[in-house]
């Protein structure tokens, strides 16, 4: 069965962060890539996956995606520099 992803994205020009959730985290990257997702990704070029997170149920994904979108923008960039701290764009792992 596929996980459901928790997902952060980072913009190269001004640091902006995007959390998002998907069932289907290759497709949904390649959405955001191409700018066919839209919307405030395109607006501010947020497009390298820094972070992502599996998760068993489209509830619990939910449910993180919503507990790190109220974090203060200090603890994302520590839960990014955690596991990724050379901010790596993760897309190329999916591939």
């Amino acid at each position: 069965m596929k996980p459901h992803w928790v997902y952060i994205l980072a913009s190269q020009r001004n640091g902006t962060l995007y959390v998002g959730v998907t069932r289907d985290l290759p497709k949904r990257m390649h959405e955001h890539r191409t700018g066919l997702f839209g919307g405030f990704t395109e607006q501010y070029g947020v497009k390298t996956l820094v972070f992502a997170e599996p998760h068993d149920t489209a509830m619990a994904a939910i449910q993180r995606e919503k507990n790190l979108k109220h974090w203060p923008r200090r603890w994302k960039l520590a839960l990014i520099e955690r596991d990724n701290p050379d901010w790596r764009d993760l897309y190329d792992d999916l591939l």
